[in-house]
């Protein structure tokens, strides 16, 4: 399996259901509430199937890093995402942030969370970086093979209208941000759980989790 340079393979998965996954992300961020949960990992591994459960269970929001990165920066959005969203909801205000670009551009809607939700979920390439994983509860990072997770990138960008040939040419410029980036910041050091988000064939539809033996140690958290 290809996995970024210092990631390392997880082979002893644990199959859970809502309940149990509901329990080791308590178990996780412990008492402290609003609990900020993370959810990282390369493009195309599953991530947003992962943060969506993740929401689900948990009756939390859900934001995209996309969304606060879109005609912005594909890497430096850390700032935006910790003055318009995060700091907000930690003080128990509602967001409902409309980033520059989509006032700009006239993009319709605004990234929102209710104001006092005790659970906050945030997804995307990068949401674990050290800025912003140090106000984090929880971290969770989704590995995928990186030739199966790019394939399934390609094959979902066609169908959203691209030629094969406009969608490997995107992914080769992304990954000229994504890859450094990710191996300078390695993310997966700092997660509490790792979810393997290639689905098992035998067990469709099913979450397979991995509780990290370091994660929970990483670092001091709010």
């Amino acid at each position: 399996m290809a996995l970024h340079r210092g990631e390392l393979l997880v082979t002893d998965w644990l199959t859970v259901d809502d309940a149990a996954l509901a329990e080791l992300l308590g178990a996780a961020a412990g008492p402290t509430r609003p609990a900020l949960v993370l959810v990282d990992g390369g493009s195309g591994t599953g991530k947003t199937t992962a943060a969506t459960r993740i929401a689900q269970v948990l009756d939390a929001p859900l934001v995209h890093t996309d969304d606060i990165a879109w005609h912005l920066d594909p890497i430096a959005w850390d700032d935006v995402l910790i003055e318009h969203v995060i700091t907000p909801w930690r003080a128990g205000r509602g967001v409902r942030y409309r980033p520059d670009a989509w006032i700009a551009r006239g993009r319709e809607g605004a990234v929102q969370v209710p104001a006092a939700t005790p659970w906050l979920v945030v997804e995307g390439v990068g949401a674990a970086r050290a800025s912003v994983a140090e106000l984090a509860q929880v971290v969770v990072w989704v590995q995928a093979d990186r030739a199966l997770a790019r394939e399934r990138g390609l094959v979902r960008d066609v169908s959203l209208g691209r030629t094969r040939s406009e969608a490997e040419e995107f992914w080769d410029t992304w990954d000229m941000h994504e890859l450094p980036f990710l191996e300078q910041e390695k993310p997966w050091e700092r997660a509490d759980l790792i979810v393997d988000g290639i689905p098992d064939p035998q067990a469709p539809g099913a979450m397979r989790v991995h509780v990290a033996s370091g994660g929970l140690r990483w670092g001091a958290r709010e």
